[in-house]
C-alpha cells in the first residue's frame, strides 16, 4: 500500500495491478522528530523510514474515559525485512511481525492482568482499545482497515517485550518488540524545521480560558498548563483545532521549580533530567470514615532517555520510569529482571488534583486510576514497582527510592530548605515489634495530651510547606479539629509512593 504525497490517494498493489481504494485524511502535526527518509541502524542492519500511519483511539470502559492518537513508522531494513517503530509511554519500540498459530479465543473479553502463554513465553494483558487509522503517508507492507474501527490489544512480559495484536487486517497483524533509544539508532536525515510553515513553538497558541500565549517547548507535548490562569489545555489535536481545557485553582509553586535540571540515576549511570511537568495526586477513600493521603509527581525529561517521574510521597522520595514489559506474578510477590518484589499495601484508587507544565498525554480533570505499590526484597529493598490501571489499560513503572539529600544535591537545593524535603521513610507497622508499637503508642498519647491546643503550630508548618489553599493544610486543620489536635489521618504514608501515570490508550 502507498499514499500519494500530492493528492493523498491511497493505492494498493495486487501483483502488477495498482488499485485506488480511497483518499487519506490530512496528517495531524504530532511534532515527531522522525520523518520519511530518515535512516538508522538497529542490530547492525541499516533501515529507512518509508511509511507512516497515524491512529486515533478511544477507551470508554473505565471511570476515566480516554482518547488520543499515536504514530507508527514502517522501517524497511536493507536486508528486506519490515519492522514497526512506534511510541510507547514516551519511549520508542521496534517491533517485528510474528506468526501466531492461533490467537487466544477470549481476546474480546480479556481484562488487564490476564495471563497467556504465547510463543513459549508468559504474557500479561496490558491494554485493549478501539482504534482507527486517521491518516497514512508513504508505503506500508499491508493494507490496514480504514473503513471502520478495530480492536488493538497489547500484552507484555517479564523480558521487557510488548506484543501488539491489531485487528485492522485479516488475519490480525501480530508484532513483538522491545524498547529502543533513538540515540542508539544512529539516525540521520532527520527532518529540518520548515521555516515557511507556522511552527508550534514559534507561533504558540492562545489559552482558551484567558487568551494568554502558550509556548510548548517539547515536541511530544499533548497538554500544557497556562502560566497565567493555570488552565489545563489539551493541544493534542494541533494548531487550528478547538482546544479543550479545564480551569483549576491556583496554588503555591512546587518545591522544585519547573525547568530545573538535576542528575539522578534509576540504577545505572546518572542522567541529566529536566523538570517539565508537575502534578499533585491523592488517594480516593473507600468509605466516609477513611482518610486520604497525598503525593506529588515531577515529570522529568531527557531527549535520549524519554520521561521519568520523581515522586514525593510522605514516606520518601523515589524515581521511576515506565517500562515496556511487565513483571511475572506469583501470589503476593512479583519478579522483574531478576528482582523479587513484595506488595507493599492494598490497591488504592487515586486521582489527579492539580497540574503544572507540559505532559506527553492529554491531561483530563480528576483523572482516576487504581494503583498498587511493590518494594524489592532483601538487598534490593531500594527497588520499587508501581502498577497503575485505568479503564482497559495497565501501566508499570520501575525505579528506586531516593533520600531527601539525593534530591536536594541533584537540583542544588539550598541547605536551609532541607526540612521541607525530609519525609518519613520509617518501616511499615508489619515490621515493628510489639514493644516498639507500645512505645510509639505511649509517645503518641503524651504528644496528644501536651499539644491538644497546638494544632495551629503544627498545621502552620504544613501551611508554610504546601500553602494555605493546599489540600494538606485543609485536611490538617479538619483532622485537628475533629481529633482535638491529634496526629490525624492525613499523615498516613501507605500507598502513593511510587507514582507513575496512566495516559490511556495504546502506544501512547
Amino acid at each position: 500500500m502507498a499514499t500519494c504525497s500530492f493528492c493523498r490517494s491511497t493505492l494498493v498493489r495486487e501483483g502488477e495491478v495498482l488499485r485506488r481504494i480511497g483518499e487519506s485524511a490530512e496528517l495531524f502535526d504530532d511534532h515527531s522528530p522522525l520523518g520519511l527518509g530518515t535512516r538508522g541502524v538497529h542490530a547492525g542492519v541499516s533501515f529507512t523510514l518509508v511509511g507512516r500511519l497515524q491512529y486515533s483511539y478511544t477507551d470508554d470502559t473505565g471511570p476515566s474515559p480516554s482518547q488520543g492518537r499515536w504514530t507508527a513508522w514502517h522501517a524497511l531494513f536493507d536486508n528486506g525485512r519490515s519492522a514497526i517503530l512506534s511510541e510507547d509511554n514516551g519511549r520508542h519500540v521496534m517491533s517485528w511481525p510474528q506468526a501466531l498459530p492461533e490467537l487466544p479465543p477470549d481476546l474480546d473479553t480479556s481484562v488487564p492482568g490476564l495471563q497467556y502463554v504465547l510463543l513459549g513465553r508468559t504474557w500479561s494483558m496490558a491494554n485493549r482499545v478501539t482504534a482507527r487509522v486517521h491518516a497514512m503517508q508513504g508505503e506500508w507492507p499491508c493494507v490496514p482497515r480504514t473503513d471502520q474501527g478495530f480492536d488493538v490489544w497489547e500484552l507484555r512480559n517479564e523480558q521487557g517485550e510488548v506484543m501488539t495484536i491489531e485487528a485492522s487486517t485479516r488475519p490480525p497483524q501480530v508484532d513483538v518488540g522491545t524498547a529502543v533509544r533513538l540515540a542508539d539508532l544512529r539516525l540521520s536525515g532527520l527532518p529540518q524545521p520548515d521555516t515557511d510553515k507556522p511552527q508550534l513553538k514559534a507561533q504558540g497558541l492562545s489559552c482558551p480560558a484567558c487568551g494568554s500565549s502558550l509556548q510548548p517547548t517539547l515536541d511530544s507535548t499533548q497538554s500544557i498548563v497556562c502560566g497565567s490562569c493555570k488552565a489545563v489545555v489539551d493541544i493534542s489535536k494541533g494548531l487550528g483545532a478547538d482546544l479543550a481545557f479545564f480551569k483549576q485553582d491556583n496554588k503555591l509553586p512546587p518545591l522544585i521549580a519547573l525547568g530545573s535540571r538535576g542528575k539522578l540515576s534509576l540504577g545505572g549511570v546518572p542522567v541529566a533530567w529536566q523538570v517539565v511537568g508537575y502534578q499533585e495526586r491523592r488517594s480516593i477513600p473507600v468509605s466516609a470514615d477513611e482518610e486520604c493521603w497525598y503525593w506529588r509527581e515531577y515529570l522529568l525529561y531527557e531527549p535520549q532517555e524519554g520521561f521519568a517521574f520523581l515522586v514525593d510521597a510522605l514516606d520518601g522520595w523515589s524515581i521511576v520510569q515506565p517500562i515496556t514489559g511487565a513483571p511475572r506474578a506469583g501470589g503476593e510477590r512479583l519478579t522483574f529482571q531478576g528482582v523479587t518484589y513484595r506488595r507493599k499495601d492494598e490497591a488504592y484508587a487515586a486521582e489527579t488534583t492539580y497540574v503544572l507544565g507540559e505532559f506527553y498525554w492529554p491531561v483530563r480533570k480528576q483523572q482516576k486510576s487504581l494503583n498498587t505499590d511493590f518494594q524489592g526484597t532483601g538487598d534490593q529493598a531500594q527497588r520499587v514497582l508501581n502498577r497503575e490501571m485505568a479503564g482497559n489499560e495497565v501501566n508499570w513503572s520501575a525505579g528506586r527510592t531516593l533520600t531527601a539529600d539525593d534530591v536536594m544535591q541533584a537540583f542544588r537545593i539550598p541547605a536551609p530548605q532541607r526540612e521541607a524535603f525530609v519525609r518519613d521513610a520509617s518501616v511499615s507497622s508489619s515490621q515493628w515489634s510489639a514493644t516498639t508499637v507500645l512505645i510509639i503508642l505511649v509517645i503518641v498519647i503524651l504528644v496528644v495530651m501536651i499539644m491538644a491546643n497546638g494544632c495551629e503550630e503544627r498545621c502552620g508548618r504544613v501551611r508554610d510547606t504546601y500553602g494555605e489553599s493546599s489540600q494538606e493544610y485543609q485536611q490538617c486543620r479538619a483532622s485537628s479539629q475533629s481529633s482535638g489536635g491529634g496526629s490525624g489521618g492525613s499523615w498516613s504514608s501507605s500507598g502513593g509512593s511510587y507514582g507513575g501515570y496512566s495516559s490511556g490508550g495504546s502506544h501512547k
